[in-house]
């Protein structure tokens, strides 16, 4: 079923047009991914869709009783409002009627006269009727859990006590549990920490409901999406599948835009000699030829979106870089960090994970400099050149030009191989053409605003680089670039993120925080840290179990002596068939890898089939562990008969 059909939009800020004569269709149990380049218009089509914004001109056909919710990248809030009020502050009937029922049981908890009580006390109760009869209270229930699986725990806390990050969760999960057919969200893994990132991941592929979002998190849209819709230069590409097909058919279409482009310039020159030649256009056929040359010369061409390809810049870097020792920091009586050390090398690459608020840019305040610690020491080498990237932009005068901002940094700059680059070369390269380096800084989107300061932070060719969640608002193709850059810089990098792919992508070593300021290190990148947790937790849990089946052992003997062990009426039959069922999916496994091959080039099919192969992958894991069990108990009762 079709929720919503945009016709021929288009959508223009003063003289910048963002979105021209844009055509798309949702359906329903569609998951979409939007993406491109910064400043292209995507939250602006959200909004419009959304029914924030209006559109200049075209259609937008919404299907009858169509529901839809969407988050905003900075939501509004009310400031005097709990937590529990603010997620059911929607405007659907399910939503006011559960948001009076808190609002009342909230003052029925609090300091009231005998005719206030029973005022509201009835009213409680007409409120509890309402929600019964329209099954609401499991509503209730999962926004709870939704707000304790995205960190936040009091219901009661205010919303103007609460950091940013923390107000966005609030809002998401008010977005989350409100009845609709499609659900909008422009950046919801902003400021997440990554098990929170994990759960979102799979509560969203287990919603039912369309939904559009705006992402940089390439796992995130790997995962979930299949379909992916790109904005660039104005215009929509549609894509069916994940973000990996995505790429694939990406690619295919450029490739075949390169061919068309070559075939209309082989054209374009055969035209121009006759045209040159001076041949009078006198006969109906020499008239036709003039005017293809003129169709030929003035067809608009989609150019290729630029990419911001910039060489490695930075200084010289000695043998002594950073030496930490005995590092301390606490803050309001909470732990940070405690006792840390480590020796920075020249050409570490460490991603810092963790929960939110446990201390990570904290640690990266300390080493530039900002914070003191509470203990401990940072001697930082002579030759030692940091480049901070923050969470918050440095301060950005609006009415300053892009390439004025650029400027204040240093007028040119050398590359590793000797190349001189001026401020203007890499705003070029940074996306930012000759009329945007003359754009006032005021009139950048957020996304644009984080890409200069990118460029800044890098203008000051640093040799340490310290990032703190740098994937935040950078779309998709500066993060590439940027990882590009990192594979050629000469120098130590640190960076805080939540996007597992960049740190998968640059990482070769881990610090977790484990809590009360331990810092634990790992080798590797964001997937050999992950296998190293799941191995440290089934060892304890292993251990755990061990413990326990020795107490139950003790406990049971007694009826084990009396009880004879062997196989349920079920367990004997799953036993004789389980040889059976496992070489029956390796079968099956065996011949969907024979498909695969065949399919190589139909992306819908082969897409299909990986699906099919995952799923079998499962089922034989499952099998493999049921077969070992079964065997093992059948050892069991062979030695209980001896």
């Amino acid at each position: 079923m079709n929720i919503i059909s945009v016709e021929n939009i288009s959508k223009s800020y003063s003289e910048k047009a963002l979105i021209e004569n844009i055509s798309l269709g949702i359906n329903e149990g569609e998951k979409i991914g939007l993406i491109g380049v910064n400043g292209t218009g995507k939250s602006t089509l959200l909004k419009i869709i959304a029914g924030v914004e209006v559109a200049d001109s075209g259609n937008i056909i919404k299907a009858n009783r169509a529901r839809i919710e969407y988050l905003s990248q900075n939501p509004a809030y009310d400031d005097e409002a709990t937590i529990i009020q603010q997620v059911f502050n929607g405007n659907s009937q399910e939503l006011t009627l559960l948001r009076e029922y808190e609002e009342i049981l909230y003052k029925v908890q609090g300091q009231l006269s005998e005719e206030e009580y029973n005022l509201y006390n009835g009213r409680l109760l007409k409120l509890q009727s309402s929600i019964d009869n329209m099954n609401l209270w499991d509503l209730e229930s999962e926004a709870k859990t939704i707000l304790t699986k995205l960190g936040v725990e009091d219901y009661n806390a205010v919303m103007g006590e609460l950091s940013g990050g923390q107000r966005k969760r609030v809002a998401l999960a008010s977005a989350l549990i409100t009845p609709c057919d499609l659900l909008i969200l422009d950046e919801p893994t902003n400021h997440m920490d990554n098990e929170t990132i994990d759960w979102l991941e799979k509560y969203l592929k287990g919603r039912k409901g369309a939904l559009l979002m705006v992402t940089h998190d390439r796992y995130f849209l790997d995962r979930i999406a299949n379909r992916i819709i790109e904005l660039d230069r104005g215009n929509l590409y549609s894509y069916e599948g994940n973000y990996s097909v995505f790429i694939e058919k990406k690619l295919e279409r450029e490739a075949l835009e390169a061919a068309s482009e070559d075939k209309r310039q082989n054209l374009l020159r055969k035209e121009l000699a006759w045209v040159r030649r001076g041949a009078k256009a006198r006969s109906t056929k020499q008239k036709a030829r003039l005017q293809r040359f003129d169709e030929l010369s003035s067809k608009e061409v989609t150019q290729k979106s630029q990419a911001a390809d910039i060489s490695s810049v930075s200084s010289r870097l000695g043998r002594k870089v950073i030496e930490i020792k005995n590092l301390s920091k606490s803050i309001e009586d909470k732990t940070l960090i405690k006792d840390f050390t480590y020796t920075l090398l020249r050409d570490d690459r460490i991603g810092i994970v963790g929960p939110n608020g446990i201390g990570k840019s904290t640690l990266m305040r300390l080493i530039y400099g900002e914070i003191k610690p509470d203990g401990g020491s940072i001697d930082i080498g002579e030759t030692v050149n940091i480049g901070f990237f923050s969470q918050e932009n440095q301060h950005m005068d609006d009415d300053m030009r892009v390439i004025e901002y650029v400027r204040e940094e240093a007028e040119f700059i050398a590359t590793s191989d000797g190349e001189k680059i001026s401020a203007s070369q890499m705003c070029e390269r940074f996306l930012f053409d000759a009329t945007m380096q003359w754009t006032p800084i005021g009139k950048l989107s957020g996304g644009e605003k984080r890409r200069l300061y990118l460029l800044r932070v890098l203008m000051k060719a640093p040799n340490v680089l310290l990032l703190d969640e740098p994937s935040n608002d950078l779309d998709i193709e500066t993060l590439k670039v940027l990882e590009d850059y990192l594979d050629n810089f000469k120098g130590a990098v640190i960076t805080v993120s939540h996007d597992r792919y960049f740190i998968d992508r640059i990482c070769s070593k881990i610090f977790f925080y484990e809590g009360a300021g331990k810092i634990k290190q790992y080798n590797g990148n964001y997937e050999d840290f992950i296998e190293a947790r799941e191995e440290e937790v089934n060892s304890v849990t292993n251990s755990k179990n061990t413990v326990d089946k020795k107490i139950s052992s003790v406990d049971k003997s007694e009826e084990k002596k009396k009880k004879p062990l062997k196989f349920t009426f079920k367990e004997q039959i799953e036993f004789e068939e389980i040889d059976g069922i496992i070489e029956d999916i390796e079968n099956q496994m065996e011949s969907l890898e024979k498909s695969i091959e065949v399919s190589a080039s139909d992306y819908e099919k082969l897409q299909e089939l990986l699906e099919e192969k995952e799923a079998l992958q499962i089922k034989l894991e499952e099998k493999y562990e049921r077969w070992e069990y079964l065997n093992e108990l059948a050892a069991k009762i062979e030695a209980s008969k001896i």
